[in-house]
């Protein structure tokens, strides 16, 4: 469902959300997907040319190592973007939920391919 008819629920989304750093989208506006997803533990050093990555972190603490920047503390109810191109790591000590905004058919590992990249799904 690219533009829902109603409104959609953060909290039944991540519900149906069971394998982390697997992102899945929930919907689709002006050309960017929103992805529920959640995470645990350390992710890949990637980047992703084709757009700036937006983290909005919904419940827990998201840390993203940034090469050549401080890394970002982001907090439940804060947002943090990634420019396009920059390598970075995002890294959650305890189970961290959040969304992600990228173009469509962003996979979630950049050009790195591996047993963390995903799968495109809708829910």
């Amino acid at each position: 469902m690219a533009r829902p008819e109603t409104p959609v629920n953060i909290d039944e989304k991540l519900a149906k959300v069971t394998d982390h750093w697997s992102p899945k989208t929930v919907l689709e506006v002006n050309g960017l997907e929103f992805k529920a997803v959640k995470v645990q533990g350390d992710f890949v050093w990637h980047n992703h040319p084709e757009g700036d990555e937006l983290f909005l972190v919904v419940r827990g603490e998201l840390t993203i190592d940034v090469r050549d920047r401080p890394s970002a503390v982001v907090k439940a109810g804060e947002m943090f973007v990634v420019p396009r191109g920059v390598y970075h790591k995002p890294y959650a000590a305890q189970e961290c939920e959040i969304l992600v905004m990228d173009p469509p058919g962003v996979v979630n590992t950049g050009e790195v391919t591996g047993e963390l990249t995903a799968e495109e799904e809708w829910i």
